[in-house]
């Protein structure tokens, strides 16, 4: 029996031999199944030794000109060429993305169609592949990028004949040579523009809450615990907290039991994701006697709707429309430059807005009664 390893450099050999060599070939060559050829080449794949192609295999990075198809698969952007976008929601931040692709695809003359996933395991490819029965020539896209469903959807959008930009997702470490463009906003350092600004109000206990289920959340809590800790601040489990969205059953309770601990444990400031839970907190501590910004100062991000609070919220503001005009300028661009493009990967830095919601410098809660 031929051990996975040996199978693993004869694919590797094949390849180096004939540049780009199909799966049905490798099936063949090896006398074995094609899921074991699959399995092999994903390992392959996966560690940046070769390139998954669509029906094939070739090298992850070759000198020179590329393969005809490759010269010769997309020409210049020609009027009316259709640009794909699968998002997971049109419903907050997104409509902002998919505004900002509208305005870079409207100045290249072409036209931006969308389909919906609503992070649904399986929609992702189902509407991708609709986009492309539709004539789609590039996609951006914001699927799942977790979990084995993850990893694997991934690998499949990398072999797609067309160009696809990962629109605020990045591949995770298991795939570091992914080809995949992407255009993300740098969400750990926004929420450290949160924290450093009240730092310099005089805060140091700052509580980070975040809303349940988002997206979001893992990158912010990056953010908060890294800069905490580079200022010199504890960052204890205790000062973070998940809460349900705004208006849902239950939240009253839970934003008052937060706003408990927060006096307890003498916290003097919050940083909120997103809007509607930061006024949500607003609302809930006017109730209970504690003035914002006075007694309590508050950062929100997202700046949605911050401006409307009662106080303005200040906000950490991510660049939303600007991010969905760049992802799709980077899709159009590996369009018109047919030729060997590196991959890029944009990162977008927020920016901070702000209000009335933190302009006091740091009193004690301490006496609050809740």
């Amino acid at each position: 029996m031929i051990l996975p390893s040996e199978r693993q450099e004869r694919i590797l050999a094949t390849v180096r031999s004939q540049g780009t060599v199909r799966l049905s070939e490798l099936v063949e060559r090896l006398g074995v199944s094609a899921v074991t050829v699959r399995r092999d080449v994903t390992a392959l794949a996966d560690r940046g030794l070769l390139r998954r192609v669509h029906g094939g295999v070739t090298l992850s990075h070759r000198g020179g000109r590329e393969p005809e198809q490759h010269r010769t698969a997309f020409g210049p952007v020609a009027p009316g060429m259709l640009l794909g976008m699968v998002v997971p929601s049109v419903e907050y931040y997104w409509p902002q993305v998919i505004q900002g692709a509208q305005t870079a695809v409207n100045a290249a003359e072409g036209r931006l169609v969308m389909r919906v996933s609503s992070y649904e395991p399986g929609e992702d490819r189902r509407q991708i592949t609709a986009l492309l029965d539709r004539g789609a020539r590039t996609l951006l896209v914001a699927p799942v990028v977790t979990g084995a469903y993850g990893l694997d959807l991934l690998r499949w959008l990398a072999t797609l004949p067309v160009p696809v930009v990962l629109v605020e997702r990045q591949p995770p470490p298991e795939l570091p040579t992914l080809e995949l463009d992407a255009a993300t906003t740098a969400h750990a350092l926004g929420a450290g523009l949160g924290v450093r600004h009240l730092v310099t109000l005089g805060h140091a206990a700052i509580a980070l809450i975040l809303s349940r289920q988002s997206p979001t959340s893992r990158a912010l809590r990056q953010g908060w615990q890294e800069t905490m800790a580079e200022l010199g601040l504890p960052q204890p489990e205790s000062w973070r907290f998940e809460v349900p969205v705004y208006g849902t059953a239950g939240w009253a309770a839970a934003y008052d039991l937060v706003l408990r601990r927060c006096r307890e444990s003498g916290m003097t400031a919050l940083l909120v994701h997103s809007d509607r839970e930061a006024i949500g907190m607003v609302e809930r501590a006017r109730d209970l006697g504690i003035a914002v910004p006075d007694e309590l100062a508050v950062v929100s991000y997202d700046d949605e709707v911050a401006a409307t609070s009662d106080p303005p919220l200040t906000a950490v503001r991510p660049q939303k429309h600007r991010l969905g005009q760049l992802a799709a300028q980077l899709a159009l661009a590996r369009v018109s430059e047919p030729g060997r493009r590196p991959v890029h990967r944009v990162q977008l830095w927020p920016t901070l807005e702000v209000r009335e919601s933190c302009g006091a410098e740091a009193p004690t809660i301490g006496s609050v009664r809740l």
